[in-house]
C-alpha cells in the first residue's frame, strides 16, 4: 500500500468539532453545517425552499449577470469563513481538499454544471503571491480537475495588474479597482476561444473580481463563463 494510501486511512480531527473520526470533516458536522441549500444559479445567493428544478432570482432575472452560472458550496458564515480563513490566510493549505471536496458536491448537485472545457483559478498579482506563498483558487481548481477530469491551466489568466485589497470597497469601487485587472496569456488567446469556462476563487462577496475575470475572458473569446466559489457572502 503506498504512503499516500495509508495517510488517507490514518484517524483525523474534524476541521470543525475537533473529535477525532475516520475524515477531516466528521459526519455530525457535515450534517450541521453541509446540509443543500436552494440558491439562485445565476449569483450563487440562497433561495426559499429546497425546489428541485434549476431557479433565478428576481435581481438576475432583471439584469443578468455577466456569467453564465453561478455555483456555490456555503454561505460564508461560521464555520466556512473560519476555514477559508485558515485555508486563505494562514497558509492552511491542508483545507484545500476539504473544500474542494464541499464545491465538488455542490456541482455534483447542479444541472449541467460539470459541461466546461476548461478550469481557471482568479489569478493573485506577483506581489500577493509572493506574499501569500500560494494562490488559493489554483488549490481548489486543480483538486476540482483531478475530481472531475477537467482541464486546468494555472497561468492562463494573469493578474499583472496589483490591485489595492478591496475589504473596505463599496461596491461602485470595487468595480472600479479592478477595472483592467486582468489579461488572457499573451499568445494563448486561442486555448480560450471557443471554450466554456469555469473560474474558480474562493469567496464571492459583491462579484466584482469574478466579473472582471468573465469580462476578460469573454473578450478573449470564450463561449460562455461559469464560476465556482467554496462561499458566498449572503
Amino acid at each position: 500500500m503506498s504512503s499516500r494510501h495509508l495517510i488517507d486511512r490514518m484517524p483525523s480531527s474534524c476541521r470543525i468539532c475537533r473529535c477525532w473520526g475516520a475524515s477531516s470533516l466528521c459526519g455530525a458536522c457535515l450534517q450541521r453545517f453541509s446540509a443543500p441549500q436552494h440558491r439562485c444559479q445565476r449569483c450563487g445567493l440562497p433561495l426559499p425552499g429546497m425546489e428541485a428544478a434549476p431557479s433565478t432570482c428576481g435581481a438576475c432575472t432583471s439584469q443578468p449577470p455577466v456569467w453564465r452560472r453561478a455555483v456555490c458550496a456555503q454561505d460564508y458564515a461560521f464555520p466556512w469563513s473560519d476555514l477559508v480563513g485558515d485555508f486563505k490566510f494562514k497558509g492552511d493549505v491542508a483545507l484545500a481538499r476539504l473544500l474542494a471536496q464541499q464545491l465538488a458536491t455542490a456541482l455534483r448537485r447542479a444541472p449541467q454544471a460539470l459541461e466546461v472545457d476548461l478550469v481557471l483559478p482568479v489569478p493573485l498579482s506577483a506581489p500577493r503571491l509572493q506574499e501569500r506563498g500560494f494562490n488559493q483558487s489554483w488549490e481548489l481548481a486543480r483538486r476540482l480537475g483531478q475530481i472531475f477530469g477537467l482541464t486546468c491551466h494555472a497561468d492562463l489568466l494573469q493578474r499583472p495588474v496589483d490591485t489595492a485589497h478591496q475589504v473596505d470597497l463599496s461596491l461602485q469601487e470595487r468595480d472600479r479597482n479592478l477595472r483592467g485587472a486582468f489579461m488572457v496569456t499573451p499568445g494563448q488567446h486561442q486555448k480560450v476561444a471557443g471554450r466554456r469556462v469555469a473560474v474558480v476563487d474562493d469567496v464571492m462577496t459583491t462579484g466584482a473580481t469574478l466579473r472582471e475575470a468573465t469580462r476578460t475572458l469573454l473578450l478573449a473569446g470564450a463561449f460562455s463563463v461559469d464560476v465556482w466559489t467554496v462561499a458566498r457572502t449572503p
